[in-house]
């Protein structure tokens, strides 16, 4: 029976990440507001945290972009329901998100957007 390799990655040495800097005029939330938009617990969420899976943002060293909490939603989901390791599932969200960009900047330049 072949056994499955043992090999662990840190998110933090993949320099992923479930935060990014936010446009201007978005909305903040406390680590609480995240916690509680994502349906989490504020220790879990605490636990991403040092896992480096979810980072804060400016302006603050507690303070999410508000589209944080739908990029934690995919990734949380993934990992409860289908088994994605929380790694896999920040990459996986991630390049979600590359690919959502990509089909937008082409209908863009196809004129159809």
């Amino acid at each position: 029976m072949p056994t499955r390799s043992r090999t662990r990655l840190r998110a933090s040495s993949l320099r992923l990440s479930v935060t990014s800097g936010p446009p201007a005029g978005e909305m903040w939330l406390s680590r609480e507001q995240l916690a509680a938009a994502v349906g989490i617990s504020p220790a879990r969420l605490t636990r991403l945290i040092q896992l480096g899976l979810v980072e804060p943002a400016e302006p603050g060293p507690s303070e999410f972009a508000a589209a944080v909490a739908a990029r934690l939603r995919r990734m949380l989901r993934l990992h409860d329901d289908l088994g994605v390791d929380l790694v896999g599932a920040a990459i996986i969200t991630d390049l979600l998100e590359r690919l959502d960009r990509m089909e937008s900047e082409l209908r863009r330049l196809r004129g159809g957007a």
